[in-house]
């Protein structure tokens, strides 16, 4: 009787590793050019193999089909341009601007706002979009779809959730609806004092958060005319940022007035989120503590041509949008000259979601050399998200995220807006 139990569950063990080895075959790819890290050359004539999700040799020259298993699955990229997966280190995939926002807010259910998201998570996947760092969202269901996606319950990009912390009245608050619906609205991440503040970041990584977000200024969108410099104190700032490191969380600062960029950098945050008004104070800050600078002027160039075509923005939104969309092409250039460090993001539910390359374009435009627009969505990104062990680059051990398109973005980065080929973690979403 012990022998038949010892049999059976040596059957079962046995059964579990040959079903999962058949599902974990082995993918090769043949790459006619490889920026298998950007910032170092391109390489031509490349085999990827592909196990269970992970890179596992880069070989020179097109390894024969003989080499590998008969069940294995070839990929010909013989005349492509190969690539890392791009992300984009700031998202709102629970949303997209327009003139039904408000209608929205009232008739949509959460659940079906969450549901929603899942459709703008896979425009920007099959955009080249690997990874996205969700900067704002209703928390509970953009950790439940983040969590989702990561169990391979739906599909998606990878996906970092940062939580909201503002101050009452401030960018992170609601606006632009009646006083009952003010009160209904506000978040319990609303705070005031340093203490407050505390209470409210401790409580979203309570909840799950990835990371945390602030709003050290005045934002373009807040439906009040209470500028875009400075609004959070510096005791609130520090007092977020040491409550989330003492708990393994990193900290992006919504900054646009050089005031708020000053205080945000100053008490430690880990990235500065559009910086419309980078001047040479805020830079010697960038470099001393070497922060990122998210530019989104995706955003900006939105909803400057928003306020300028439509008429569903306020006044005191338009005026700010036609203002601070002006400025951001000229402060990028300006911190990428000086040497600050750029990660690439959007702010793409401002924007339309899919379309986030487009940022690519904006930065070439603003002086940055197309390596270094490409390096900023890759390896600096997961630099910022402290995931350069297993993304960011086409090397042996890391997720197979890898992406192609027919010529090279080297030499015209609007190749990046038609992205030919999608895989994430070994699995091919558009070939």
């Amino acid at each position: 009787m012990i022998m038949n139990k010892v049999n059976l569950m040596t059957i079962a063990l046995l059964s579990i590793c040959a079903s999962h080895a058949l599902e974990a075959k082995t993918t090769v790819i043949y790459a006619g050019q490889l920026l298998a890290i950007p910032g170092e050359e391109p390489l031509k004539e490349q085999t990827i193999v592909i196990d269970d999700k992970k890179i596992t040799q880069v070989l020179k020259g097109y390894a024969q089909v003989g080499t590998f298993a008969e069940d294995s699955t070839f990929i010909d990229l013989k005349d492509s341009f190969v690539l890392p997966g791009l992300m984009d280190m700031h998202v709102h995939l629970q949303g997209e601007l327009g003139p039904d926002n408000a209608k929205d807010s009232m008739k949509m259910s959460a659940q079906l706002v969450g549901m929603r998201s899942i459709s703008f998570g896979m425009k920007t996947l099959l955009a080249g979009f690997t990874t996205v760092r969700d900067v704002g969202s209703d928390s509970q269901y953009m950790f439940a779809y983040r969590d989702a996606v990561q169990n391979g319950w739906v599909d998606g990009p990878r996906i970092i959730a940062a939580s909201g912390v503002g101050i009452t009245g401030g960018h992170a608050d609601v606006s632009g609806v009646k006083p009952e619906l003010l009160e209904f609205y506000t978040d319990k991440s609303i705070c005031d004092g340093p203490y407050d503040c505390r209470r409210a970041t401790r409580r979203a990584i309570k909840f799950g958060a990835d990371w945390i977000k602030i709003t050290s200024t005045g934002g373009v969108l807040t439906d009040r005319a209470t500028g875009t410099g400075q609004q959070m104190e510096m005791d609130e700032l520090k007092e977020v940022v040491l409550a989330a490191k003492r708990m393994g969380r990193k900290v992006a600062s919504h900054a646009h007035h050089e005031d708020g960029i000053i205080a945000a950098l100053e008490a430690g945050v880990d990235s500065i989120e559009h910086g419309s008004y980078t001047g040479p104070k805020a830079i010697k800050l960038f470099k001393k503590t070497g922060a990122y600078l998210v530019p989104t002027l995706l955003a900006g160039e939105t909803v400057m041509q928003m306020a300028k075509s439509s008429d569903f923005m306020s006044p005191a939104i338009k005026q700010k949008a036609i203002k601070v969309g002006a400025e951001m092409k000229g402060s990028l250039a300006r911190a990428y000259k000086a040497g600050v460090k750029i990660a690439f993001g959007t702010d793409s539910g401002v924007s339309k979601h899919g379309i986030n390359a487009q940022e690519a374009v904006l930065m070439h435009q603003a002086g940055m050399p197309t390596m270094a627009v490409i390096k900023s969505a890759t390896v600096n990104a997961a630099d910022l998200l402290d995931m350069s062990a297993t993304i960011g680059s086409i090397e042996v051990g890391k997720y197979a995220d890898i992406i192609a398109v027919d010529k090279s973005p080297l030499e015209d980065i609007e190749e990046l807006l038609d992205v030919d080929f999608v895989m994430k973690e070994g699995k091919v979403y558009k070939n």
